[in-house]
């Protein structure tokens, strides 16, 4: 879902022959990996929150190791909120952007105490209005935990749904859209996963690894790399 403040771009007509490719695609990738998940570590909504929050601009990996130390003290909102912008920094220190995430991290946990009762609403207007999270995050915890199929446009997903020919927009909410209006249903849970994942092992910037993708032979970009 985009947001309806701002007109929707033309659905995309699709061939039969589209269709049926953009069909397999997806089977292959959940015969490849059947349910694919966040590489981010998280124990409950909020730590998700705070997880994906902290990942902007910085990744997986620099993230759950930051994480590890911090989730160990601070798990909840009144914990975090304890821990202050001054406790929290030197845990998130090596993440890009930590004085402005930690800043953000503090005041999010202060509202859900103040606003919520320390839960963590799971509705994206409510998520959207916390400070450091915008809709890429909403939409990652969203369909994380199961409560509404979204597609969270990174740039591993621009990337491949423009060499797969998923999507030609221009932005991430363009290509949002695409990807919405025709990854088939079933899949819809499941394709934000297969798109990041299949970007930062297989699909990646400088040279894709054609010779061992599994979607190789249904690509529209491959002979371009090879």
């Amino acid at each position: 879902m985009l947001d309806r403040s701002k007109p929707k771009p033309p659905r995309r007509r699709l061939s039969p022959a589209e269709k049926a490719r953009i069909q397999t695609l997806f089977d292959r990738f959940a015969a490849t990996t059947a349910d694919p998940r966040t590489e981010l570590r998280f124990e409950s909504p909020f730590t998700l929150v705070v997880a994906v929050a902290l990942s902007a601009q910085a990744t997986d990996k620099s993230v759950n190791k930051a994480t590890e130390k911090l989730f160990a003290v601070a798990d909840t909102p009144q914990k975090m909120l304890a821990l202050g912008e001054a406790g929290l920094i030197p845990f998130i220190a090596s993440i890009g952007l930590y004085r402005t995430k930690a800043k953000n991290v503090v005041a999010l946990s202060r509202i859900l105490i103040e606003r919520y009762a320390g839960e963590t609403p799971l509705n994206r207007e409510a998520l959207q209005s916390l400070p450091g999270v915008g809709r890429k995050t909403a939409s990652v915890v969203l369909n994380e935990l199961g409560i509404e199929p979204a597609i969270a446009v990174d740039t591993h997903v621009f990337r491949v749904a423009h060499r797969l020919k998923l999507s030609a927009g221009k932005t991430p909410d363009q290509v949002e859209h695409d990807l919405m209006a025709t990854v088939p249903k079933p899949y819809l849970t499941r394709a934000h996963h297969w798109l990041i994942l299949h970007g930062r092992y297989v699909c990646v910037a400088r040279r894709p690894k054609c010779e061992t993708c599994a979607v190789a032979d249904l690509c529209p970009s491959r002979d371009l790399f090879l």
